[in-house]
């Protein structure tokens, strides 16, 4: 009787090994199942606020060059000699030079004629008053040729006293001009000093220097 016991029992745990095992199954063929996706995540359409779809603007190196850099050119003779005070000054100039070309004129007309006088009566003449006439004769050339030497001088420093100021005048203008423009340096075209300005850097403010200086 023991023996039939201990079988029953036996039976009957693994009738309920069984049954809890089947149970178990069935609860995980309910549960839905979690699908882990391997595929690299898809971008997705919408934009975020920091992006931009406008394409970045180029500038090209002409560009960019032209607007870091800015120059101005013209013609300083071109705009003196449109100056009414650069007339006024050449006109005194000229006229000064004229009365110092007269004078230079008439001592070399009284040297000349001395000169002259010399060669007819040197012959003649006694050996002490030749040589008194020759000394005559060196002295009016020597003080003729330091004559001229000082009317040339005193016609620069002249010049140099008229101009000063109107040429003062015209770089002031163009210094105004050019900072009023925002130009990095202007240039000075006089005696073909630049053969070619491209138009795309540089300006032509002739005009307004004229305007400003006047």
């Amino acid at each position: 009787m023991l023996l039939i016991a201990i079988n029953m029992t036996r039976t009957v745990y693994t009738l309920l090994f069984i049954a809890s095992t089947l149970g178990a199954a069935a609860q995980n063929t309910n549960q839905p199942q979690t699908v882990v996706d391997t595929a690299p995540p898809t971008q997705t359409a919408a934009l975020t606020p920091a992006q931009n779809t406008t394409p970045a603007q180029t500038t090209t190196p002409a560009t960019s060059q032209a607007a870091a850099l800015r120059y101005g050119y013209l013609s300083v003779d071109s705009v003196l000699h449109s100056l009414p005070d650069y007339t006024i000054a050449k006109h005194k100039l000229s006229d000064l030079k004229a009365k110092y070309d007269a004078e230079m004129k008439r001592v070399e007309d009284e040297f000349n004629t001395k000169y002259q006088f010399f060669l007819q009566d040197q012959q003649e003449l006694a050996p002490s008053i030749l040589q008194k006439r020759q000394a005559e004769l060196q002295e009016l050339m020597d003080k003729n040729v330091a004559f001229k030497a000082k009317a040339r001088q005193l016609l620069q420093e002249a010049e140099e006293e008229a101009m000063s100021p109107i040429r003062d005048k015209v770089n002031t203008a163009i210094r105004l001009v050019g900072e009023k423009r925002g130009l990095a340096f202007v240039l000075n075209t006089d005696n073909n000093a630049a053969p070619f300005l491209n138009p795309t850097f540089g300006e032509d403010i002739t005009a307004a220097v004229l305007q400003m200086a006047q």
